[in-house]
Protein backbone atom coordinates (compact mmCIF):
# COMPACT_ATOMS: atom_id res chain seq x y z
CA UNK A 1 0.00 0.00 0.00
CA UNK A 2 1.96 3.16 -1.25
CA UNK A 3 1.86 5.93 1.47
CA UNK A 4 0.19 9.02 1.24
CA UNK A 5 2.70 11.89 0.70
CA UNK A 6 2.42 14.54 3.22
CA UNK A 7 4.31 18.81 3.26
CA UNK A 8 6.86 17.35 5.41
CA UNK A 9 7.95 14.78 3.07
CA UNK A 10 7.88 17.27 0.53
CA UNK A 11 10.39 19.65 2.90
CA UNK A 12 12.77 16.99 3.81
CA UNK A 13 13.12 16.76 0.14
CA UNK A 14 13.57 20.06 -0.77
CA UNK A 15 15.43 20.71 2.53
CA UNK A 16 13.99 23.18 3.36
CA UNK A 17 10.96 23.91 6.48
CA UNK A 18 7.48 22.71 6.25
CA UNK A 19 6.71 26.25 7.20
CA UNK A 20 8.55 26.87 3.85
CA UNK A 21 6.18 24.58 1.53
CA UNK A 22 3.24 25.70 3.24
CA UNK A 23 4.09 29.03 1.79
CA UNK A 24 5.07 27.99 -1.14
CA UNK A 25 1.36 26.34 -1.22
CA UNK A 26 -0.25 29.60 -0.83
CA UNK A 27 1.85 31.48 -2.82
CA UNK A 28 3.50 33.67 -0.48
CA UNK A 29 5.36 36.74 -1.61
CA UNK A 30 8.06 36.54 0.98
CA UNK A 31 9.40 33.24 -0.33
CA UNK A 32 11.93 34.06 -3.62
CA UNK A 33 10.42 32.55 -7.26
CA UNK A 34 13.50 30.37 -6.93
CA UNK A 35 12.74 28.59 -4.34
CA UNK A 36 9.25 28.49 -5.08
CA UNK A 37 10.51 26.37 -8.55
CA UNK A 38 12.00 24.17 -7.07
CA UNK A 39 9.36 23.16 -4.16
CA UNK A 40 7.13 22.90 -6.92
CA UNK A 41 9.00 20.57 -9.01
CA UNK A 42 9.52 18.37 -6.66
CA UNK A 43 5.70 18.43 -5.29
CA UNK A 44 5.14 17.08 -9.19
CA UNK A 45 7.96 14.55 -8.73
CA UNK A 46 6.82 13.19 -5.76
CA UNK A 47 3.05 13.10 -7.24
CA UNK A 48 2.44 15.43 -3.95
CA UNK A 49 -1.74 16.18 -3.67
CA UNK A 50 -2.17 19.32 -1.39
CA UNK A 51 -4.71 18.90 1.33
CA UNK A 52 -7.26 21.74 1.37
CA UNK A 53 -7.89 21.92 4.23
CA UNK A 54 -4.00 21.56 5.24
CA UNK A 55 -3.61 24.75 2.71
CA UNK A 56 -6.67 26.53 4.66
CA UNK A 57 -5.31 25.94 8.18
CA UNK A 58 -1.49 27.07 7.37
CA UNK A 59 -2.89 30.32 5.65
CA UNK A 60 -5.19 30.74 8.87
CA UNK A 61 -8.30 31.26 6.36
CA UNK A 62 -11.51 29.98 7.11
CA UNK A 63 -11.99 29.84 3.29
CA UNK A 64 -15.98 31.35 3.79
CA UNK A 65 -17.41 34.44 2.43
CA UNK A 66 -20.34 35.97 4.60
CA UNK A 67 -23.63 36.87 2.67
CA UNK A 68 -25.57 38.90 5.84
CA UNK A 69 -29.36 38.43 4.95
CA UNK A 70 -32.52 40.01 7.71
CA UNK A 71 -35.01 37.68 7.04
CA UNK A 72 -37.52 40.38 8.77
CA UNK A 73 -37.71 41.86 5.06
CA UNK A 74 -39.26 38.83 3.82
CA UNK A 75 -40.31 40.34 0.86
CA UNK A 76 -36.96 40.81 -0.65
CA UNK A 77 -35.84 37.19 0.08
CA UNK A 78 -38.76 35.37 -1.22
CA UNK A 79 -37.67 37.31 -4.87
CA UNK A 80 -36.31 35.40 -7.31
CA UNK A 81 -33.53 38.37 -7.61
CA UNK A 82 -32.24 37.14 -4.59
CA UNK A 83 -31.24 33.88 -5.56
CA UNK A 84 -29.60 34.87 -9.11
CA UNK A 85 -27.54 37.26 -6.60
CA UNK A 86 -26.30 34.01 -4.78
CA UNK A 87 -25.84 31.95 -7.90
CA UNK A 88 -23.51 35.31 -9.12
CA UNK A 89 -21.61 35.19 -5.86
CA UNK A 90 -20.96 31.77 -5.73
CA UNK A 91 -19.77 31.62 -9.58
CA UNK A 92 -17.18 34.42 -8.66
CA UNK A 93 -15.74 32.82 -5.46
CA UNK A 94 -16.13 29.31 -6.05
CA UNK A 95 -13.22 29.16 -8.53
CA UNK A 96 -11.15 30.79 -5.57
CA UNK A 97 -12.23 28.23 -3.42
CA UNK A 98 -14.58 29.78 -1.11
CA UNK A 99 -17.23 29.08 -0.17
CA UNK A 100 -20.49 31.24 0.90
CA UNK A 101 -22.10 31.25 4.28
CA UNK A 102 -25.43 32.86 4.06
CA UNK A 103 -26.38 34.37 7.49
CA UNK A 104 -29.68 36.19 9.08
CA UNK A 105 -28.55 38.95 11.10
CA UNK A 106 -32.29 39.69 12.41
CA UNK A 107 -32.58 40.23 15.78
CA UNK A 108 -28.94 40.56 15.48
CA UNK A 109 -28.16 44.54 16.42
CA UNK A 110 -30.25 44.42 19.61
CA UNK A 111 -27.75 41.95 21.55
CA UNK A 112 -23.65 42.67 21.43
CA UNK A 113 -23.36 38.59 22.01
CA UNK A 114 -25.09 38.14 19.21
CA UNK A 115 -24.41 41.26 16.12
CA UNK A 116 -22.72 39.51 13.45
CA UNK A 117 -19.43 41.47 13.43
CA UNK A 118 -18.45 39.82 17.12
CA UNK A 119 -19.74 36.32 15.83
CA UNK A 120 -18.37 36.36 12.07
CA UNK A 121 -15.91 38.19 12.64
CA UNK A 122 -14.10 38.74 15.37
CA UNK A 123 -14.83 34.88 15.66
CA UNK A 124 -12.72 34.26 12.72
CA UNK A 125 -15.43 32.14 10.78
CA UNK A 126 -15.29 34.21 7.60
CA UNK A 127 -12.70 35.74 5.30
CA UNK A 128 -14.64 38.29 3.88
CA UNK A 129 -18.35 39.86 4.26
CA UNK A 130 -21.08 41.12 1.07
CA UNK A 131 -24.14 42.71 2.76
CA UNK A 132 -26.80 44.99 1.21
CA UNK A 133 -26.47 48.99 2.20
CA UNK A 134 -29.94 48.44 3.92
CA UNK A 135 -28.21 46.14 6.59
CA UNK A 136 -25.25 47.91 6.86
CA UNK A 137 -24.74 50.77 9.35
CA UNK A 138 -22.04 53.67 9.41
CA UNK A 139 -21.05 52.45 13.00
CA UNK A 140 -20.24 48.82 11.27
CA UNK A 141 -18.67 50.39 8.29
CA UNK A 142 -16.12 52.28 10.85
CA UNK A 143 -15.46 49.19 12.72
CA UNK A 144 -15.17 47.12 9.59
CA UNK A 145 -12.85 49.19 8.53
CA UNK A 146 -10.86 49.64 11.88
CA UNK A 147 -10.33 45.80 11.54
CA UNK A 148 -9.51 45.90 8.25
CA UNK A 149 -11.75 43.30 7.61
CA UNK A 150 -12.56 42.87 3.55
CA UNK A 151 -16.42 43.78 3.17
CA UNK A 152 -18.44 44.63 0.06
CA UNK A 153 -21.83 46.76 0.17
CA UNK A 154 -24.39 45.77 -2.17
CA UNK A 155 -25.57 49.15 -3.10
CA UNK A 156 -23.83 52.49 -2.85
CA UNK A 157 -22.71 53.11 0.47
CA UNK A 158 -21.82 56.63 1.43
CA UNK A 159 -19.13 59.18 0.80
CA UNK A 160 -16.52 57.20 2.55
CA UNK A 161 -13.72 54.13 1.76
CA UNK A 162 -16.27 51.36 1.46
CA UNK A 163 -16.07 48.70 -1.93
CA UNK A 164 -19.70 49.32 -3.24
CA UNK A 165 -21.37 47.49 -6.49
CA UNK A 166 -24.79 49.35 -7.54
CA UNK A 167 -26.92 49.53 -10.51
CA UNK A 168 -27.91 53.09 -11.73
CA UNK A 169 -31.47 53.02 -10.55
CA UNK A 170 -31.74 56.82 -10.64
CA UNK A 171 -30.40 56.38 -14.98
CA UNK A 172 -33.43 53.62 -15.01
CA UNK A 173 -35.70 56.10 -14.11
CA UNK A 174 -35.03 58.32 -16.19
CA UNK A 175 -34.75 55.75 -18.96
CA UNK A 176 -38.46 54.48 -18.38
CA UNK A 177 -39.90 58.04 -18.34
CA UNK A 178 -38.23 58.53 -21.85
CA UNK A 179 -39.60 56.13 -23.35
CA UNK A 180 -42.68 56.87 -22.31
CA UNK A 181 -42.77 60.91 -23.37
CA UNK A 182 -41.31 58.86 -26.40
CA UNK A 183 -44.68 57.06 -26.77
CA UNK A 184 -46.32 60.37 -26.16
CA UNK A 185 -47.55 59.39 -22.88
CA UNK A 186 -47.35 63.04 -20.89
CA UNK A 187 -49.25 62.14 -17.80
CA UNK A 188 -46.59 59.58 -15.91
CA UNK A 189 -48.11 58.37 -12.39
CA UNK A 190 -45.20 56.47 -10.52
CA UNK A 191 -46.24 53.60 -8.18
CA UNK A 192 -44.61 51.75 -5.22
CA UNK A 193 -41.31 52.59 -2.74
CA UNK A 194 -40.69 53.68 0.80
CA UNK A 195 -39.88 57.39 0.69
CA UNK A 196 -36.51 57.46 2.80
CA UNK A 197 -35.76 54.26 1.43
CA UNK A 198 -32.48 54.51 -0.84
CA UNK A 199 -34.24 52.11 -4.06
CA UNK A 200 -37.04 54.54 -3.85
CA UNK A 201 -35.83 57.78 -3.57
CA UNK A 202 -32.57 57.19 -6.66
CA UNK A 203 -35.66 55.29 -9.04
CA UNK A 204 -37.90 58.16 -8.16
CA UNK A 205 -35.33 61.05 -8.49
CA UNK A 206 -34.60 59.60 -11.84
CA UNK A 207 -38.29 60.13 -13.20
CA UNK A 208 -39.12 63.27 -11.74
CA UNK A 209 -35.48 64.65 -12.89
CA UNK A 210 -36.67 63.57 -16.43
CA UNK A 211 -40.09 64.87 -16.39
CA UNK A 212 -38.95 68.38 -15.55
CA UNK A 213 -36.23 68.19 -18.42
CA UNK A 214 -39.23 67.59 -20.75
CA UNK A 215 -40.94 70.44 -19.23
CA UNK A 216 -43.73 68.82 -17.51
CA UNK A 217 -44.58 69.06 -13.74
CA UNK A 218 -44.55 66.30 -11.23
CA UNK A 219 -47.79 65.82 -10.26
CA UNK A 220 -48.27 64.90 -6.24
CA UNK A 221 -51.76 62.89 -7.23
CA UNK A 222 -50.15 60.67 -9.02
CA UNK A 223 -47.13 59.42 -7.11
CA UNK A 224 -48.48 56.35 -5.21
CA UNK A 225 -45.96 55.29 -2.07
CA UNK A 226 -45.92 52.11 -0.22
CA UNK A 227 -45.18 48.28 0.40
CA UNK A 228 -44.15 47.62 -3.30
CA UNK A 229 -46.46 44.59 -4.29
CA UNK A 230 -49.47 43.21 -6.09
CA UNK A 231 -52.26 44.66 -3.58
CA UNK A 232 -50.86 48.11 -4.08
CA UNK A 233 -50.92 48.06 -7.84
CA UNK A 234 -54.22 47.26 -7.48
CA UNK A 235 -56.02 49.38 -5.48
CA UNK A 236 -53.71 52.59 -6.29
CA UNK A 237 -54.49 51.76 -9.72
CA UNK A 238 -58.15 51.98 -9.17
CA UNK A 239 -57.65 54.92 -7.61
CA UNK A 240 -55.60 56.90 -9.90
CA UNK A 241 -57.90 55.77 -12.98
CA UNK A 242 -61.17 57.31 -10.91
CA UNK A 243 -59.39 60.46 -10.81
CA UNK A 244 -60.73 63.88 -12.48
CA UNK A 245 -57.62 63.70 -14.32
CA UNK A 246 -56.01 60.46 -14.59
CA UNK A 247 -52.61 59.74 -15.42
CA UNK A 248 -52.01 57.62 -18.92
CA UNK A 249 -48.97 55.87 -17.93
CA UNK A 250 -47.31 54.43 -14.81
CA UNK A 251 -44.12 53.63 -14.07
CA UNK A 252 -44.25 50.53 -11.56
CA UNK A 253 -41.56 49.78 -8.87
CA UNK A 254 -41.36 46.14 -9.72
CA UNK A 255 -42.95 43.82 -11.25
CA UNK A 256 -45.38 42.87 -8.60
CA UNK A 257 -46.77 46.71 -8.46
CA UNK A 258 -47.16 46.08 -12.58
CA UNK A 259 -48.92 43.31 -12.22
CA UNK A 260 -51.29 44.00 -9.82
CA UNK A 261 -51.69 47.36 -11.70
CA UNK A 262 -52.39 45.41 -14.68
CA UNK A 263 -55.56 43.52 -12.66
CA UNK A 264 -57.09 46.75 -11.95
CA UNK A 265 -56.69 47.85 -15.81
CA UNK A 266 -58.31 44.57 -16.89
CA UNK A 267 -60.99 44.87 -14.61
CA UNK A 268 -61.98 48.49 -15.47
CA UNK A 269 -62.12 47.48 -19.31
CA UNK A 270 -58.64 49.65 -19.93
CA UNK A 271 -56.44 48.88 -23.28
CA UNK A 272 -53.02 48.68 -22.39
CA UNK A 273 -51.32 50.21 -24.20
CA UNK A 274 -53.91 52.46 -26.42
CA UNK A 275 -55.75 53.75 -23.07
CA UNK A 276 -52.97 52.92 -20.08
CA UNK A 277 -49.23 52.44 -20.45
CA UNK A 278 -47.43 50.43 -17.86
CA UNK A 279 -43.70 50.50 -17.63
CA UNK A 280 -42.01 49.00 -14.68
CA UNK A 281 -38.41 48.15 -12.82
CA UNK A 282 -37.41 44.90 -12.56
CA UNK A 283 -38.07 42.79 -15.33
CA UNK A 284 -38.69 38.95 -13.46
CA UNK A 285 -41.07 37.33 -13.13
CA UNK A 286 -44.13 38.24 -15.26
CA UNK A 287 -42.36 40.86 -17.84
CA UNK A 288 -42.03 38.15 -20.29
CA UNK A 289 -44.68 36.06 -19.47
CA UNK A 290 -48.01 38.22 -19.14
CA UNK A 291 -50.64 39.89 -21.25
CA UNK A 292 -49.68 41.96 -22.29
CA UNK A 293 -45.93 41.52 -21.85
CA UNK A 294 -44.67 44.56 -19.79
CA UNK A 295 -41.85 47.11 -20.63
CA UNK A 296 -39.44 46.38 -17.78
CA UNK A 297 -36.11 47.79 -16.79
CA UNK A 298 -33.56 44.81 -16.90
CA UNK A 299 -31.17 44.71 -13.93
CA UNK A 300 -28.67 42.31 -13.91
CA UNK A 301 -28.42 40.52 -11.02
CA UNK A 302 -26.61 37.95 -11.63
CA UNK A 303 -24.33 40.64 -12.66
CA UNK A 304 -24.33 42.23 -9.51
CA UNK A 305 -23.59 39.57 -7.26
CA UNK A 306 -20.30 38.05 -9.86
CA UNK A 307 -19.46 41.18 -9.36
CA UNK A 308 -19.45 42.07 -4.85
CA UNK A 309 -18.11 37.98 -4.94
CA UNK A 310 -15.60 38.93 -7.21
CA UNK A 311 -14.69 42.22 -5.26
CA UNK A 312 -14.86 40.94 -1.63
CA UNK A 313 -12.04 37.79 -2.81
CA UNK A 314 -10.22 40.45 -4.51
CA UNK A 315 -9.94 42.84 -0.90
CA UNK A 316 -8.84 39.39 0.86
CA UNK A 317 -6.06 39.09 -1.58
CA UNK A 318 -5.43 43.27 -1.57
CA UNK A 319 -6.06 44.57 2.19
CA UNK A 320 -5.38 47.94 0.89
CA UNK A 321 -6.97 48.95 -2.04
CA UNK A 322 -8.21 52.10 -3.55
CA UNK A 323 -11.28 52.64 -2.74
CA UNK A 324 -13.60 51.12 -5.71
CA UNK A 325 -17.56 51.45 -6.63
CA UNK A 326 -18.98 49.88 -9.39
CA UNK A 327 -21.47 51.25 -11.14
CA UNK A 328 -23.84 48.61 -13.57
CA UNK A 329 -25.94 49.99 -15.71
CA UNK A 330 -29.92 48.74 -16.41
CA UNK A 331 -31.48 48.32 -19.99
CA UNK A 332 -34.75 48.63 -21.12
CA UNK A 333 -36.99 46.03 -22.78
CA UNK A 334 -39.14 47.47 -24.38
CA UNK A 335 -42.60 45.35 -24.95
CA UNK A 336 -46.56 45.66 -25.68
CA UNK A 337 -47.55 47.05 -22.47
CA UNK A 338 -46.34 50.44 -23.49
CA UNK A 339 -45.85 50.52 -27.53
CA UNK A 340 -48.36 52.80 -28.79
CA UNK A 341 -46.43 53.88 -31.97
Amino acid sequence: MLMKITIMDIARAANVAKSTVSKVLNDSPNISAETKARVRQIMKDMNYTPSSMATRLAKQNTYNIGLLIDMSQEQAYLNPFFYYIMAGIESAISPRHYDLTVVNVHGGHSSEERHYIKRLVMGKKIDGLITNNSILSAEDAEQLKRLAFPFVSMGQFGDGAVSWVDFDNKNGGRILTEHLLAQAYTKIAFIGGIPGERLFEMRFQGYSEQLQTAGLNCTEEWIACGRADEELGYCEVKRLLGLESPPHSLICMNNQVAFGALKAAKELGIDVPGKLGIATFDDEPYSAHISPSLTSLYINTFELGFQAGQMVTDLIDQPNPAHQGVMLQPEIRIRESTVRL
